[in-house]
């Protein structure tokens, strides 16, 4: 999958934009809050019908303005393929592929896969469970679509019986055991379809790990879920009592984390910045292969500040594995030319070099092979 070309206005501090891209690299230069991030939120919210740092989509808009729009045009295999999102204040937003409507966002969750590293995702780390729970879903929703719906069925399921606990009447257990039953189901092939993601993927982010830290330190991933004791459904019957206290459900699929460790201990306890970050970027480009190796098409890989609190080794390393051809079509956003042009060199291919300030976004001199 390739994105050709974008159209954007009034996205976030982007009034308008239109710009066509390589199929190879693409960069973005240009100082801290100027839009570079905008530029990549706004590719990430074709993929996935959302922004990556915004959940409401309202405040997406740019301000002042009524509305935003965002199209791209998106190569597959030779056929070209024209997604559209619209959002009006007060409205519902509108998300099309060819000019037809979605009947369900989540129908279009997959058909185009990405991957964002963000300085955003540092939660993954210092975060609660709610965030590493959230990548794995992503990672495994964009090619299982069983597991996507399975995962809104469980959900939906865990709403009503979270109601039920906080009612101000005794819960009816007859009704308790229906929703319960549903959670045992659906958290079945959650928690099965999480483990066998989890063996599958820690060898391959290891791999990444040991190369961007010259194999200085060792790291692992351990995957925790109430579903690992046995029969979900009847820890759900034994907690009824402690749930109606808590007003929630205390186990469940909802509840699952990943550890992740350095050495013997945990990440976020010991890790330094670097440590944590070369972390973070082996994650994320883990989760590209696993797209890669699952998926109908390559990921697009949207790569925003990646450098940050790296020593020169660890930046070293990394533009070795990025400018490869492993990674397919990439979007990079740097504040320092000087990692940019490196990785325009070693890649050796078609490229576009992009200045944004304030949110405007233009070609630069010499910004294309």
């Amino acid at each position: 999958m390739i994105l050709k070309r974008v159209s954007i206005l009034n996205y976030k501090n982007i009034a308008q934009a239109d710009l066509c891209f390589s199929p190879n690299v693409n960069c973005f230069l240009g100082n801290n809050g100027m839009g570079k991030t905008n530029l990549l939120d706004a590719i990430y919210y074709l993929s996935f019908c959302k922004s990556f740092s915004n959940v409401v989509d309202s405040q997406n808009i740019r301000h002042g303005e009524d509305f935003f729009i965002i199209q791209g045009f998106y190569d597959l295999d030779g056929k070209e393929e024209e997604f559209y999102c619209g959002m009006k204040r007060r409205q519902k937003k509108q998300f099309k592929r060819n000019k037809k409507e979605y009947e369900r966002l989540s129908d279009h969750i997959g058909f185009i896969p990405l991957v964002m590293v963000s300085p955003a995702d540092a939660d993954l780390i210092s975060g609660g469970s709610e965030e590493r729970r959230r990548f794995v879903d992503l990672v495994i929703s964009q090619s299982d679509k069983e597991y996507l719906d399975a995962l809104i069925r469980y959900n939906k399921a865990l709403v009503q019986r979270n109601a039920l606990l906080k009612g101000d009447a005794e819960p009816d257990g007859t009704v308790l055991d229906i929703w319960e039953e549903q959670m045992e189901s659906y958290g079945r092939l959650i928690f099965e379809r999480r483990a066998a993601f989890v063996e599958r993927f820690i060898p391959v982010f290891q791999e990444f790990y040991r190369f961007i830290s010259s194999d200085h330190e060792q790291v692992g991933i351990r995957y925790e879920s109430d579903a690992s004791d046995g029969d979900l459904r009847a820890l759900l019957q034994q907690s009824r009592t402690r749930d109606r206290i808590l007003g929630h459900s205390t186990k469940g699929i909802h509840r699952d984390d990943l550890h992740l460790c350095l050495g013997e201990y945990p990440m976020k306890r010991i890790a330094s910045q670097g440590q944590s970050k070369t972390f973070l970027i082996a994650l994320k480009l883990a989760q590209f292969d696993f797209l890669k190796q699952t998926g109908h098409t390559d990921p697009i890989l949207l790569l925003d500040d990646i450098f940050d609190k790296l020593d020169a080794l660890r930046v070293e390393k990394i533009i070795q594995l990025v400018s490869g051809s492993r990674f397919g079509q990439i979007f990079i956003t740097d504040t320092n030319r000087k990692y940019l042009d490196e990785i325009i060199v070693q890649n050796g291919n078609d490229f576009r070099l992009f200045q944004v300030c304030n949110g405007e976004i233009a070609p630069m001199k010499g910004g294309e092979a």
